[in-house]
């Protein structure tokens, strides 16, 4: 008989998600997930930081990892499958998932943005800061050239267009390694999967098949559903033009370069010849913030967003109880909004459905969207976790700082996190973090459940 139903642990390695899930099997070895790898750009010795994670991963789950995860495409997600490439190469992988998003053939996500657009917007960025630069705006050069280091992967000099590499490189990493026919596109709603001999099923949440939501990153301007910004605020609302955006107004590029200048834009953010109607961007308030921010937040909304649900004692009959460990990626307010919407229909032929928002509800570890950022972890939600034990944020708030990327994480977010956590809030960054079920090592924190 195992001593754990689940462990958790989150890697301290810097501001950027690998999370290492365990599930207990009677009689037989864990069954071992892997959720992302990576750390943002600009983080010292990334690479020698990446590949002890890895090494780590690799003597806890005698380098066997049944399930990899990669939740969406940004950098601190991804990077380590080039960074400790070598070592992932040498992993026994039984199977790889990814959003639908990520699917090639998949119509509709080509339709939202596919791999070329995602790397022609941040080429096309990268060159306007370069512009801005060389005009005698440095600072504001160098802030939009950082909001792409999201886009962008440390000590590894060359990706398949023979410039940096970036993640679109570390994503088709991931894709080779997951064994012919193996490599799954995730979808809401999907029928659970079972892992063989846990006594645990894994549901998808998100990302949701709708362009709308999928684009609705900032909270609602009458109601909000997020945690506000003014607990650090200014009396009379957030800092001038933050206006629920999560970074700094510096990152403006003129709009007048970016129309003129920069055929991608002209091309995809105008309704103009070639552009795709519901991208279009109105001239009144554009800018760099609005076009960086766009491709920013339209990748964390593809993330995505796995519940592990726990069987209940006995036969694990009814859902009452059930426990859940919630891994919401990035996912911001439109992916967040649409589990209300997600249910399956008395799965595994059980007297009951069980419905998305019944999954949060029951959550007993969160794993914190988007490292504790305004608009990645709805109120509501998170108020109605009444079991929830640990909140778990791999965030790194000195280089957040860094990176001026504002708000990360809220404080008032970080408030509630602690209040209804009834055990901890665990953050990467920080040292000392007590509590029955939690082990602490300087290169991760582990949780049992």
């Amino acid at each position: 008989m195992t001593d754990h139903r689940a462990k958790v642990r989150m890697y301290r390695h810097g501001l950027g998600d690998c999370l290492l899930v365990r599930l207990a099997r009677d009689g037989d070895r864990d069954f071992n997930i892997l959720i992302d790898c990576g750390v943002i750009l600009g983080t010292k010795d990334a690479r020698a930081k990446i590949n002890a994670v890895m090494e780590n991963v690799v003597a806890e789950t005698g380098n066997v990892i049944d399930l990899l995860v990669l939740t969406h495409a940004h950098g601190d997600h991804v990077s380590g499958f080039l960074q400790a490439e070598a070592i992932f190469r040498k992993l026994e992988v039984g199977q790889v998932w990814m959003a639908w998003t990520e699917d090639p053939d998949d119509s509709f996500a080509k339709s939202l943005l596919d791999a070329r657009g995602r790397r022609g917007a941040v080429d096309a960025l990268q060159a306007v800061a370069g512009q801005m630069q060389a005009a005698g705006d440095a600072a504001a050069g160098e802030k939009i050239a950082g909001l792409m280091d999201f886009f962008g992967i440390d000590d590894v000099p060359f990706g398949a267009a023979g410039g940096r590499a970036t993640t679109e490189d570390a994503v088709q990493v991931a894709r080779e390694l997951a064994p012919e026919g193996k490599l799954l596109y995730c979808k809401p709603g999907q029928d659970p999967y079972r892992p063989p001999g846990a006594k645990a099923r894994i549901m998808v949440l998100g990302p949701p098949r709708d362009h709308d939501l999928i684009r609705k990153s900032t909270p609602s301007k009458k109601a909000p559903e997020t945690f506000d910004m003014a607990f650090d605020a200014p009396a009379g609302g957030p800092p001038p033009g933050i206006e629920g955006r999560p970074f700094s107004p510096l990152f403006t590029i003129p709009l007048d370069v970016a129309r003129a200048e920069v055929k991608f834009f002209q091309d995809n953010y105008w309704n103009q010849a070639g552009a795709s109607g519901w991208r279009g961007i109105d001239d009144v308030g554009s800018s760099a913030l609005d076009f960086a921010i766009k491709l920013d937040n339209d990748t964390n909304n593809t993330s995505l967003v796995l519940a592990i649900e726990l069987d209940g004692p006995g036969d694990g009959g009814g859902d009452a109880g059930r426990d859940v460990l919630l891994f919401a990626a990035d996912a911001q307010v439109g992916n967040w909004l649409s589990w209300k919407d997600v249910k399956w229909t008395r799965p595994e032929g059980e007297a009951s459905d069980v419905e998305g928002l019944d999954l949060v509800r029951r959550t007993i570890v969160y794993k914190v969207g988007h490292h504790g950022s305004h608009n990645a972890t709805l109120k509501d939600y998170l108020l109605s976790m009444e079991r929830l034990r640990i909140a778990l944020n791999p965030v790194d708030e000195v280089m957040a700082g860094k990176k001026h990327w504002d708000h990360i994480p809220l404080p008032s977010l970080e408030e509630a996190l602690r209040k209804q956590a009834k055990e901890a809030l665990v953050r990467a960054d920080e040292n000392g973090v007590k509590g029955d079920d939690i082990v602490e090592d300087p290169l991760f924190y582990e949780v049992t459940v």
